[in-house]
């Protein structure tokens, strides 16, 4: 294992974007993280494995889109979710299913492996469930109780709500085997804040890229708003006292924004714990040149932080040197 004393954004995994990093908790991987994140979006995905979370090694492609029976193409956002011994990938993906001829027909889809690493194989030969629009950016939070949820995003698409389109986040329960909803979905998160309003001149703004987790009680919803390709790329959170909602925005959002020219576009971030599980950190892509932003990104991490009110912050965006991790 590497002896980091240091580490220093970026990481080096560049030319991604979405990422995610799942900690196993079986022993036969412990000690292992595994990076997910949008990376041949024609193809599938590829993963990354560390034993610290600065260097990361090339693992290969862990999942084929091209063997799908329902993805065309736009493979993005992939999340990885253990249980019960087994591998979960969900991802978005565009539809081959187009009566209408639509521009956009992203769906969520679901993907299972015995490792980490993969090749994950699609549970079934469709989507997770089909709610009449597109959705993209799955995110599965599996409750103390064994409850299931996920939370995704309606795409700004065709999605007019006064003066702009607009993509909010919703929320469901899973069935048990994870293939599926129960119901439909519930909204929890629309554009609502002044900061959020950092690329209406696209005629667009944004809720997306949700992550949630549970500390003490509260359900965290940590969401992106603003365009990826823009350095207001920016992330926010909102609280609940249920997975589903009603939640409520932080009034101190966003609470990782850019600090240009150094820093551009932060966002669409996962959460993970450092190798001792003491200090929880927060995994996101910024533009991998400040000045042009767009699509070419790279991975970055930070430390989070809370106060005792249990508001969160973040201790970034960093470029310069930082202690290693606990």
């Amino acid at each position: 294992m590497y002896k980091s004393k240091t580490y220093k954004n970026p990481l080096n995994v560049v030319g991604i974007g979405d990422p995610f990093v799942l900690k196993p908790k079986g022993e036969k991987y412990k000690g292992k993280y595994y990076l997910y994140a949008t990376s041949c979006p024609m193809i599938g995905f590829k993963v990354w494995s560390s034993e610290d979370l600065i260097h990361w090694m090339e693992e290969g492609l862990c999942y084929n889109g091209r063997k799908s029976r329902w993805a065309k193409d736009k493979f993005w956002a992939p999340e990885c979710v253990e249980h019960e011994g087994k591998y979960y990938l969900f991802f978005s993906a565009n539809w081959n299913y187009n009566p209408t001829h639509e521009e956009e027909t992203f769906r969520l889809g679901v993907a299972v492996s015995e490792s980490p690493v993969g090749p994950f194989e699609d549970v079934t030969g469709q989507p997770l469930f089909d709610p009449g629009f597109p959705v993209i950016d799955a995110n599965v939070f599996i409750d103390q109780d064994g409850s299931k949820y996920i939370t995704y995003s309606r795409c700004c698409y065709k999605h007019k709500v006064g003066e702009y389109e607009e993509s909010h986040i919703y929320g469901a329960r899973l069935t048990e085997d994870m293939t599926g909803i129960v119901g439909e979905g519930r909204l929890l998160l629309q554009p609502c804040q002044e900061w959020e309003n950092g690329s209406v001149k696209t005629g667009r703004r944004w809720n997306e890229g949700s992550f949630m987790f549970k500390r003490k009680g509260t359900y965290y919803l940590m969401f992106s708003a603003n365009h990826f390709a823009d350095k207001e790329y920016a992330v926010g959170y909102a609280t609940s006292s249920h997975p589903l909602g009603p939640y409520k925005k932080y009034e101190g959002n966003p609470i990782l924004k850019h600090d240009y020219p150094r820093v551009s576009g932060p966002g669409h971030n996962s959460c993970t714990y450092s190798p001792d599980g003491s200090e929880m950190l927060i995994v996101y892509h910024c533009h991998a040149d400040p000045l042009v932003g767009g699509g070419n990104r790279q991975v970055c991490i930070d430390r989070m932080q809370f106060d005792e009110e249990g508001r969160m912050s973040v201790v970034g965006p960093t470029t310069e040197v930082q202690p290693y991790f606990k």
